[in-house]
């Protein structure tokens, strides 16, 4: 008895067998792949890293500063106060330094025997004359009084001996003498300020005139910043 013939068809292979072929198959490409991989990262990261790109939150700020000349206080904001005057009456702030050191030692609150008040020791009625309503307002006594110097200043021509005998004893005293009064205290005052100062000519100058001529750059350093920090 003969059995019925099938068509015969080639052996296929299962496909468990495929998966594993193909793991086979692929396995030896692995080690090429990791290696290109390798360089790929570390040589593009090398380019994109943080340390070779420009950072977006760097900034370079000018520092403004205070010439080194200049005296201090012991109060930052004071020396402020103090340089900016002289900056917008075009006063040095050498000398208005000299006269508040002499007049009140720095201290906002100072008030002598005769009634004069504050830094620069303004007497009421000078006050008034250079629109100070409050003398114990460290920035607006240091402005009259510096406003008051640069009269003085402008009336004897720029000799700081007669300005300062001025503010000590009157305009009207030095005009009276001739000169600096013959008052002890006067000339003590005058003595010691201009000692101080070191000079006995100011020149009388318009404020960007004297910004130049007292040296009076306050834009002298640079520092390093975020922009989160600004």
């Amino acid at each position: 008895m003969k059995f019925p013939l099938f068509p015969r068809s080639t052996p296929r292979v299962r496909p468990i067998n495929r998966i594993r072929n193909l793991h086979l198959r692929s396995a030896k490409f692995a080690p090429f792949a990791i290696i290109s991989l390798f360089f790929v990262f570390n040589f593009t990261g090398f380019f994109f890293s943080p340390a070779m790109a420009p950072s977006a939150d760097a900034a370079v700020l000018r520092v403004e500063i205070i010439p080194e000349d200049i005296p201090l206080s012991g109060d930052c904001d004071l020396d402020w106060i103090i340089f900016r005057a002289g900056e917008k009456q075009g006063v040095d702030p050498r000398f208005i330094h000299a006269v508040i050191k002499q007049e009140s030692r720095y201290n906002p609150k100072a008030v002598s025997y005769v009634g004069a008040e504050g830094l620069m020791q303004m007497m009421p009625a000078t006050a008034k004359r250079f629109g100070l309503k409050d003398p114990f307002d460290a920035a607006a006594n240091v402005e009259a009084g510096t406003k008051y110097l640069k009269w003085l200043l402008k009336r004897f021509d720029g000799d700081v001996s007669l300005a300062l005998a001025g503010y000590n004893a009157g305009e009207g005293s030095v005009d009276k003498y001739k000169g600096v009064p013959p008052f002890n205290e006067t000339q003590n005052y005058v003595k010691k300020i201009v000692t101080t100062y070191g000079k006995t000519y100011h020149p009388v100058l318009a404020p960007a005139d004297a910004k130049l001529a007292f040296h009076l750059e306050a834009y002298e350093g640079q520092a390093q910043a975020t922009t989160s920090g600004i």
